[in-house]
């Protein structure tokens, strides 16, 4: 089922910061990431001041300010703030598998997963970055509010497939990414991506987004497991025992995801659809921004 882009937008919105129809839980959010930039200020080429620091040995005599250091006894320099503008590639998982939800409460997990990335990349334009979508059917990296509609229009068709792996095409080198999905599927798919992105020099978030059902395996009995797409089908009468089993699959899924953001330089997490998404979003803008 494909979201509709006006509905996914407005979403994301609330997630990211003020809207005519406001949260308070959404604007808080929003405050508490603004505020959360100061964090990240950093001497560099830019024309906006940073602050005084004291003058230092190769420090070049053009970067005194004259008038500051005559109301010392120290000669000090000016620091500019660090001002390169990132450029950030989502890519969402779209496939069959994430239009699970155990509950008619709780949201599907591609739904989930597409209103959190898209409430990042509202946080990141209007901070200034470059936001674009990865894969096939992509969208080259631009700033502004044109770009979060179109990429509202383009998180909003789904995937063929049941599960489907992360796709770099279109990811310039030495841009940051953030891949979300359940990462269920194929974990080589999944490691194939992260490594070219690696090899170019791209650094990023894996954002794990799982359905608390998935998480706790509360089944007994009698019970019918079956795929989103209708593709895979399995009846057990003790479902019970294969608790133990699967719980051990996906710890080993998660040291495998977790092994290779390491490995790589990123980072990851996993986000249930029965928490707050403000805590995933908050983790993401962290994760997005750092530079080492």
């Amino acid at each position: 089922m494909s979201e509709a882009p006006a509905r996914l937008r407005a979403e994301a919105e609330t997630q990211a910061g003020p809207l005519p129809a406001m949260l308070a839980e959404a604007q808080h959010l929003a405050a508490t990431v603004v505020l959360g930039e100061h964090g990240r200020r950093r001497a560099g080429m830019g024309a906006d001041f940073w602050q005084y620091r004291p003058a230092q040995a190769g420090d070049d005599s053009r970067l005194i300010d004259w008038r500051r250091s005559g109301r010392a006894d120290a000669a000090f320099v000016q620091d500019k703030e660090w001002q390169t503008a990132q450029t950030v590639m989502v890519w969402v998982d779209r496939g069959r598998a994430m239009g699970f939800a155990s509950g008619p409460n709780l949201p599907a997990k591609g739904h989930r997963a597409r209103v959190i990335a898209l409430a990042a990349a509202i946080l990141l334009v209007r901070g200034g970055e470059r936001v674009g979508l990865g894969g096939g059917d992509g969208l080259p990296p631009r700033r502004g509010a044109a770009m979060l509609d179109r990429l509202a229009a383009a998180l909003g068709a789904d995937e063929a497939g049941e599960y489907v792996a992360p796709d770099t095409g279109g990811m310039p080198p030495r841009s940051r990414a953030l891949f979300v999905s359940d990462f269920l599927g194929d974990a080589v798919g999944v490691e194939r991506a992260v490594a070219e992105a690696a090899d170019r020099g791209i650094k990023g978030a894996l954002l794990q987004v799982l359905d608390p059902q998935e998480e706790a395996f509360p089944f007994e009995g009698r019970t019918i497991f079956e795929s989103m797409g209708g593709t895979m089908r399995h009846e057990t009468l003790k479902a019970g025992e294969l608790r133990s089993r699967y719980l051990d699959r996906l710890a080993a899924r998660k040291d495998r995801l977790r092994s290779l953001a390491r490995a790589t330089g990123w980072m990851f997490a996993t986000h249930h659809t029965d928490e707050a998404a403000s805590r995933a979003l908050l983790w993401l803008h962290a994760a997005l921004e750092r530079r080492a």
